[in-house]
């Protein structure tokens, strides 16, 4: 039976946010390591039927995850994560953005910065991710663009990688 997990998706159009408070039946060290390690992310990092393909990536600070989401047709749609400060295993900023395959950011979109952190929640973790935004105007672009519904999608396919991965350390 699958655990009643935290979800809270919080719009605050006076602050430029959008926070996101979700909580993951694992231990915090696991689902960090998912967090930040290209291997995990490009197995749950993206909405399905999308899958995420890392093309590079360097966990510390001023490093990069350059990536793309790819549907099932082959079209890879490009993203860059620029870390600014790495706190291990408590949280992270980085600045995101839709790139090109180059890496090179895309201007006409909006980008964003993530201020994740990871607590520990009765046994569980909990991810709270506030996203800040130039303006009302980019949050309600990423609104328009599925940004819930498609996050909504990828935490459970994080929840189902924390499940595979939990299985092989009970059984040792």
């Amino acid at each position: 039976m699958k655990p009643d997990l935290r979800f809270d998706f919080v719009v605050d159009m006076q602050k430029n946010t959008i926070t996101v408070r979700r909580e993951f039946a694992a231990k915090r060290q696991l689902v960090w390591d998912c967090h930040t390690k290209a291997e995990l992310l490009d197995r749950w990092f993206a909405p399905k039927p999308l899958t995420t393909k890392t093309k590079h990536m360097d966990f510390q600070a001023g490093g990069y995850w350059h990536y793309a989401m790819i549907t099932p047709d082959g079209d890879a749609f490009w993203s860059r994560v620029d870390y600014q400060e790495i706190n291990p295993i408590d949280g992270y900023t980085a600045l995101d953005g839709f790139a090109d395959e180059a890496g090179v950011v895309n201007p006409d979109m909006p980008r964003s910065r993530w201020n994740v952190g990871f607590t520990d929640a009765n046994g569980q973790t909990l991810v709270t991710t506030v996203v800040s935004y130039n303006s009302a105007e980019d949050v309600q672009k990423v609104i328009d663009m599925g940004l819930k519904a498609g996050m909504t999608s990828t935490l459970e396919r994080l929840d189902e990688l924390l499940l595979d991965l939990a299985v092989p350390q009970e059984q040792a």
